[in-house]
C-alpha cells in the first residue's frame, strides 16, 4: 500500500524516537554531492513529495520543514499543500536557514541525526559549528531511511561507454598525466575524486546512471603511477577493461572505497572538502589529508580546441531542432491546442533526429503564461497547461550530444503582447546584450559582472531571483562548476578563463501571469593585450532567433539594435545551409533586420 507523506513522516518520527534523535535532516544529494541524483538517492523527494532538484527536509517530533530557494517557492507551495510539511523560504528576509532554525528551536543537549554519506564535510562542519554553542550534538551515522523505504529502487547497473577522443580532444592518459603533474606541485601522493562528472571527464567514460547527466556512479583515486576506479565492475565492458589494464587503471568494486581509504598506504591524499562526503572523511587518516579544489574541476571547465570546434557544430544542429519545433507548433496551433508536455516530447524527437543524441540535458521547462513564472517548472502528462494562439510561452531546454551539451531559453509571444510584456522582455534582452557584449580584464569573476545583466531591470525597480549564468559541461553536466555569474559570492567567485563555456540567462517573472528569460551560451575568448593588461570577452555560440514581436525598439540603443541584427545575421549564416526551402524562408523572416 502506498503511504502518504504524512504517514512517512509519522514512521520516521517513530524511528527517530527509538534512535534517541531529536531532529533528522534529509538533503537532496547523493554520496557524490550531485545536483541530479539517481532514483535510489531521491530520499528527500520520496519523503516529502517535493520534486524540485534543490531542498532539505528537516523533521522534529512536532515540526517538519522543507527549505528551498526562490526558484521553487511556487512549486513548493503546490506540492506541499496537503502535507504536514511547512515550506521554509531560503533567501527571504527574516527567514532562518535550517542551521540557525535548529540552534534556535532545539533544547540544549539535543541530538541531530543524519546520514553522513549524503552531506559534504563542509556542510557537516558548518552545522556543528552553528549548533555547538547550545551543546547540540550531530550524529552522522544515522541512516533511518533504508529501513523505512522498503521498495527503494536499486542502484542502476547500466554499462559505461567510452567517450571517444575525437570528441574529447585528449586521451585518458594525457588527462591523468596532467592531474599527476598538478598533484606533484601540491605535494600529493594520491588524489581522491568524488564528483561524478570529474571522474567521467578524467577517464573519458560516460554512463546512464543519472537522468540528464551522462555519468556513472563511481569514486576514483589518482596515484603517482596507478589510478583506481571504484565502480560496479559488471558495468565495465571487456574492451574498456582491456584499455584500462594497458593504462594502469585498476577497476575495483564501488563499495570497496571505504576499505581502500582505511588502508591507504603512506603518503598525502588531496581531497576537496566541498565534494567529499562526511562519512568518507571519517575513514581517512587526518595526517594524510591535503585540502584543495578537485583538480579536474578547473581542467574540464576550460574547453580545448577540439571541444570548442564540436560545441560550435552542435549549436547548429540544436538550432535546427528548435526551428523545426517552433514551425511545428505554429502549424499545430492553427487547428488545435497543444499541451506543454507534448511540446517537450516533440522537441526531444527533433533533437534525436540530429544525431549523436543521448537525451535532454535537463527536464525541458515549457511554461505557458503563468507556468512560465515558475522558474523550474516541468510539465507532466496529466498536469500541464494547453498552449493556445495567445499569451507568452517560455521554453528552456537542452540536449546531451556526444559532441556537446546545449542549454537555451527562448520566450515567444503567441498573440498580441501587452505594452508591459514588451517592456519587460526588452529590459531582460538589454541585460542579456550587456553581458554578451562585455569586455573585461583577466581575473574578473562572475560576481563582478552580474549587475550588468540586471541594470536595466533595476532602473524599473524589477529583478529576478536566480543566478545569471552557470558553467556548462562538454557532453557532461549542464550545470558545471566552478565558474558562474551570480550576485552570490559563493557561486560567482571564480575568475573567467579563456575556453570556459557559460550561460547568459537574465529573466523576469510575474507570478501567475508570465515568465521571460533569454538564454544563450557564451564562450570566453581572448580580446587583446595592451599596457593596461590582458582582456577577455564573450563569444555567443547558441544559434536561434530572438522573438522580435516582443521587442520595444524605443527602449534599445543603436548599439543594442546593431547587436541583435548582427546576431540574427550569424544565426542565418550558420543555419541556412542546413535547412529545406520552406524552413529557410521561415528563418529569414525571423532574422529580418530591426530598427
Amino acid at each position: 500500500m502506498k503511504r502518504s507523506v504524512n504517514q512517512k513522516i509519522k514512521v520516521l518520527r517513530s524511528a527517530m524516537k527509538k534512535a534517541g534523535i531529536d531532529a533528522y535532516l534529509i538533503p537532496s544529494s547523493d554520496p557524490h554531492q550531485s545536483e541530479y541524483v539517481t532514483e535510489h538517492w531521491k530520499t528527500r523527494e520520496w519523503m516529502s513529495g517535493f520534486t524540485g532538484s534543490a531542498g532539505l527536509l528537516l523533521v522534529t517530533k512536532d515540526h517538519a520543514g522543507l527549505w528551498t530557494d526562490s526558484r521553487y517557492f511556487l512549486q513548493g507551495e503546490t506540492e506541499l499543500k496537503r502535507t504536514c510539511i511547512e515550506l521554509m523560504r531560503q533567501g527571504v528576509p527574516h527567514a532562518p536557514e535550517h542551521t540557525s532554525w535548529l540552534r534556535n528551536n532545539l533544547p540544549s543537549g539535543s541530538v541531530i541525526g543524519l546520514d553522513g554519506k549524503l552531506f559534504s564535510l563542509g556542510q557537516l562542519k558548518h552545522l556543528e559549528k552553528v549548533v555547538s554553542a547550545k551543546n547540540i550534538k550531530v550524529d552522522q551515522e544515522q541512516d533511518l531511511i533504508s529501513a523505512i523505504w522498503t521498495d527503494r529502487p536499486d542502484l542502476p547497473n547500466t554499462a559505461i561507454f567510452e567517450h571517444k577522443q575525437k570528441f574529447a580532444g585528449q586521451s585518458r592518459k594525457e588527462k591523468i598525466r596532467t592531474i599527476q603533474a598538478e598533484m606533484d606541485k601540491q605535494g600529493a601522493t594520491y588524489h581522491l575524486l568524488t564528483a561524478l562528472d570529474d571522474i567521467a571527464w578524467t577517464f573519458n567514460i560516460r554512463g546512464k546512471d543519472v537522468a540528464h547527466n551522462p555519468v556513472a556512479i563511481a569514486f576514483a583515486v589518482i596515484g603517482k603511477e596507478i589510478s583506481y576506479l571504484f565502480i560496479d565492475t559488471q558495468k565495465v565492458p571487456t574492451s574498456l577493461r582491456k584499455s584500462f589494464d594497458k593504462e594502469a587503471v585498476v577497476v575495483k568494486p564501488y563499495t570497496s572505497i571505504d576499505q581502500f581509504l582505511l588502508e591507504l598506504p603512506k603518503g598525502k591524499l588531496l581531497l576537496d572538502p566541498a565534494g567529499l562526503n562526511a562519512h568518507l572523511h571519517g575513514l581517512i587518516d587526518k595526517n594524510q589529508i591535503i585540502k584543495g579544489r578537485s583538480i579536474p574541476t578547473l581542467l574540464k571547465a576550460i574547453k580545448n580546441e577540439t571541444e570548442i570546434k564540436h560545441v560550435k557544430n552542435v549549436m547548429k544542429r540544436d538550432g535546427v531542432a528548435l526551428l523545426r519545433l517552433f514551425r511545428w507548433l505554429e502549424a499545430e496551433l492553427k487547428t488545435r491546442k497543444v499541451s506543454e508536455y507534448e511540446l517537450a516530447e516533440q522537441l526531444a524527437d527533433f533533437r534525436k533526429a540530429q544525431g549523436y543524441y543521448h537525451g535532454e540535458s535537463f527536464p525541458a521547462i515549457v511554461g505557458y503564461n503563468g507556468n512560465g513564472a515558475i522558474v523550474h517548472y516541468r510539465p507532466l502528462p496529466d498536469k500541464c497547461a494547453m498552449i493556445e494562439k495567445s499569451g507568452i510561452l517560455l521554453l528552456d531546454s537542452g540536449g546531451q550530444y556526444e559532441d556537446g551539451t546545449t542549454d537555451i531559453t527562448r520566450t515567444i509571444t503567441l498573440g498580441r503582447p501587452t505594452k508591459e510584456q514588451k517592456r519587460n522582455f526588452t529590459l531582460v534582452l538589454k541585460g542579456h546584450i550587456a553581458l554578451a557584449s562585455l569586455v573585461f580584464p583577466k581575473g574578473t569573476k562572475g560576481v563582478q559582472i552580474d549587475a550588468f545583466a540586471r541594470q536595466a531591470l533595476w532602473q524599473h525597480r524589477l529583478n529576478y531571483g536566480h543566478g545569471t549564468g552557470h558553467g556548462v559541461g562538454f557532453f557532461l553536466n549542464v550545470h558545471e562548476p566552478p565558474q558562474g555569474i551570480s550576485i552570490s559570492v559563493a557561486r560567482g567567485n571564480v575568475a573567467f578563463q579563456e575556453g570556459m563555456l557559460t550561460s547568459n540567462e537574465p529573466g523576469f517573472y510575474k507570478s501567475g501571469e508570465y515568465g521571460i528569460r533569454t538564454e544563450n551560451l557564451v564562450l570566453v575568448v581572448d580580446d587583446e593585450t595592451n599596457e593596461y593588461g590582458d582582456f577577455l570577452k564573450f563569444e555567443t555560440v547558441t544559434l536561434f532567433p530572438i522573438d522580435k514581436k516582443l521587442i520595444d525598439l524605443k527602449l534599445l540603443t543603436n548599439l543594442e539594435i546593431d547587436w541583435i541584427n548582427q546576431y540574427h545575421q550569424e544565426v542565418e549564416d550558420q543555419l541556412l545551409p542546413l535547412l529545406k526551402k520552406d524552413e529557410k524562408k521561415w528563418l529569414e523572416e525571423k532574422c529580418r533586420e530591426i530598427g
